[in-house]
């Protein structure tokens, strides 16, 4: 790493479904309150997953905000740094985009090219089972809290954003204006009115069944001989 180091700040996640939008709404935030170094990039990843591999690689500091189940109370937040964060995403996946992301680490490292200094702040969530939803009271009050770990961090490898006199109007922030929070929040049709738990076109579909134990019947149809034949 030579002269000022490529910074990378990274919020994943999917907005959609409640907490799971945790790192999202948090790099959300940060592009609105404060200004970032010239090397520094702000960046949502949504549910990229794989596609964010030259991203990753391109930073010499890595810091990744999202929602991961950490088998605490909801709206604790966690630190893990280094080696331990593709281990954490991968104990209890709560979205098929944290298993994008394990492999996102995966790829850079055999590219040779895995950031120097790598932090993870996860929050555990509360609700995920929430089509439409938006992050729950316990989880949005933990936004700032991230955000002042991930800036004194960033600190102490020589990295300082300055707050802003006046965030930036919703019009000017990173964030989609479909999905702005307040337009998110405020716009959303009633329990009445819209599905909550996926889409109703399929759900109402009297020949679709959703599986009883989704683990369950993928490791039968595994140790079956016709899984073995995929």
């Amino acid at each position: 790493m030579k002269g000022r180091p490529a910074v990378l700040v990274l919020g994943i996640g999917n907005l959609l479904w409640a907490d799971e939008g945790f790192g999202v709404r948090v790099v959300e935030e940060l592009h609105r309150h404060y200004e970032a170094p010239p090397n520094v990039k702000i960046m949502d990843g949504g549910t990229q997953g794989i596609y964010l591999v030259q991203h990753v690689r391109d930073a010499d500091i890595l810091v990744v905000f999202d929602a991961v189940d950490y088998n605490l109370e909801p709206g604790t937040l966690k630190i893990v740094e280094g080696d331990e964060v593709p281990k954490f995403l991968g104990v209890k996946k709560i979205s098929l985009h944290q298993t994008g992301f394990q492999e996102v680490l995966a790829m850079a490292e055999m590219m040779g090219d895995y950031p120097e200094h790598l932090i993870l702040i996860g929050v555990q969530p509360e609700q995920l089972d929430d089509f439409g939803g938006s992050l729950r009271e316990v989880v949005k009050a933990q936004i700032q809290p991230a955000l002042d770990k991930a800036l004194v961090y960033l600190e102490g490898h020589g990295v300082k954003f300055k707050k802003r006199q006046t965030p930036l109007h919703e019009d000017e922030t990173i964030a989609c204006q479909v999905m702005n929070i307040q337009h998110y929040e405020l716009g959303r049709p009633s329990g009445e009115e819209a599905c909550r738990i996926g889409d109703e076109r399929i759900i109402a579909d009297e020949n679709w069944r959703g599986p009883e134990d989704f683990e369950k019947e993928i490791e039968e149809i595994l140790s079956s001989d016709s899984g073995a034949k995929l």
